[in-house]
């Protein structure tokens, strides 16, 4: 018995170390090493000073920026919250954010269909990624508030456009940061 326990102990502590010391530490350097950019969560940085990041969403509220997806995650763009709703359909409270967030946008552009993506929040409430058509929605409200054509900033939308991955996966999308950035860079905020 006595040998048995011992086994069963070192056979603890070697997998221990092999599994939960060496391997972490081996892909972690692998993924340094061949993914530097996407292991350190793909920052973006402005004038040498972190902004965000490329693949977790965050806020932009003034007339001259494009805006996200809704956030559900915990205060809005919380990544340790990160997290849907979990409303359904038909409760109360996501019928009148909706309502109430439709209402701000006709009054944005009243002659245009709203996009579905514009008034739901992702799965995650962390999506940095709008779609066209939602990018397309925003154009005038940015082209006024920034003071140039609007063609200009659908110049920057599609320069921003990204297509399927792999021609196939996913839908066309656009990252909302990288936008904004560029626009600031571009033609700033007066």
């Amino acid at each position: 018995m006595k040998k048995n326990l011992l086994i069963a102990v070192w056979f603890t502590l070697v997998t221990t170390v092999i599994f939960g010391v060496l391997y972490p530490l081996g892909i972690t350097g692998l993924a340094q090493l061949f993914f530097r950019d996407r292991a350190n969560g793909q920052l973006v940085e402005k004038s040498g000073q972190l902004v965000g990041s490329g693949i977790i969403g965050q806020a932009f509220s003034g007339p001259g920026y494009f805006h996200p997806r809704p956030s559900s995650a915990g205060t809005g763009y919380d990544p340790t919250a990160s997290g849907g709703s979990n409303l359904s359909p038909t409760n109360k409270t996501l019928l009148e954010r909706v309502k109430g967030d439709v209402q701000k946008l006709q009054s944005e552009n009243a002659s245009a269909a709203i996009p579905v993506d514009l008034v739901t929040t992702s799965g995650s409430g962390l999506d940095p990624d709008i779609s066209p058509a939602a990018a397309e929605f925003q154009i005038a409200r940015v082209a006024r508030a920034r003071g140039v054509q609007e063609d200009e900033v659908r110049g920057f939308v599609k320069k921003y456009t990204k297509d399927r991955d792999l021609g196939f996966l996913g839908e066309p999308r656009v990252n909302v940061l990288e936008l904004n950035l560029e626009l600031d860079r571009s033609h700033p905020l007066r």
